[in-house]
């Protein structure tokens, strides 16, 4: 499907009895499942609500074999996230109880995220900070537009960071840049946070949404045993030893090779025309 053809799509809502909740629109367009953070009146920052409900749009996304594509945004041009929430820190993150409720819910979103076996992509404007950059690098790309301002200002607020948030961090920008992201507290320009490796491509901010859609339209015509088993295996790679599941590595490129998707493939280059991949 092209660029073109999938912009001609409209979108519709993927939940017939609506969103698990408001501040969470959940969209289907063609091979495109859209999950907009709608919180703008807090520039889009997470509430509990909001984080309860991405697992079961996620879940919604997995279960459609339509969908190849998962695209995360924030509601309007100000933020794609600004952090969690803390209008609701004193009610619900004050207490131990609160606290660690709180991050049980974030861990889980985190892990399901990550563990999401079709990609999954950040579309930054505007502030991405804290819960936002968290929520991003749990993302298999993260494309941004200038107007993009990025930085985990948990140095400013004194609360803690969880390990499992700070690996993904140091993984993607390496360990000296994650300090200075961590020790500043600063925000970052879309240009710098490309030049760490926080983003994969900026963009003008009105050529942002068509470098998204181009982007769904690419991986959406690829193999999805073969993106499933691309992404299982890194996740194994980042894993410390002896957690490395080399076996299960193995058997996911077995896999590719013996599906159907694999003849197609070969026949498609022999024949010079473009193959269609069922994920079979």
């Amino acid at each position: 499907m092209t660029q073109q053809e999938l912009l001609a799509l409209s979108r519709e809502p993927a939940f017939a009895e609506g969103s698990p909740t408001e501040r969470l629109l959940v969209e289907k367009q063609g091979p495109i499942g859209w999950l907009t953070f709608n919180n703008p009146a807090r520039r889009n920052a997470v509430s509990i609500d909001m984080w309860e409900a991405i697992p079961k749009a996620l879940d919604r996304f997995e279960q459609d074999p339509q969908i190849r594509v998962i695209v995360l945004k924030g509601e309007g041009d100000k933020a794609f996230v600004s952090g969690a929430d803390v209008s609701q820190y004193e009610k619900q993150r004050s207490s131990a109880e609160g606290i660690q409720h709180y991050e049980e819910i974030a861990v889980r979103v985190q892990e399901r995220l990550q563990e999401c076996d079709k990609v999954v992509i950040a579309m930054i404007r505007g502030y991405c900070l804290g819960a936002g950059v968290n929520i991003s690098l749990c993302c298999d790309l993260r494309l941004a537009a200038e107007d993009a301002r990025l930085g985990i200002p948990a140095a400013k607020l004194g609360l803690g960071y969880r390990a499992s948030s700070l690996k993904n961090l140091v993984d993607t920008v390496g360990p000296a840049y994650a300090r200075e992201v961590l020790l500043t507290g600063r925000q970052f320009s879309a240009e710098e946070a490309k030049t760490m490796g926080l983003v994969h491509r900026v963009v003008p901010v009105a050529g942002l949404e068509s470098l998204v859609v181009e982007t769904c339209a690419m991986i959406s015509d690829n193999a999805p045993l073969t993106i499933r088993a691309s992404k299982r295996i890194v996740r194994e790679l980042l894993k410390a030893n002896p957690a490395f599941d080399a076996a299960a590595c193995t058997a996911l490129v077995k896999q590719c090779f013996e599906s159907e998707d694999y003849i197609e493939g070969r026949r498609a280059f022999m024949e010079k025309r473009k193959p269609v991949f069922q994920g079979r």
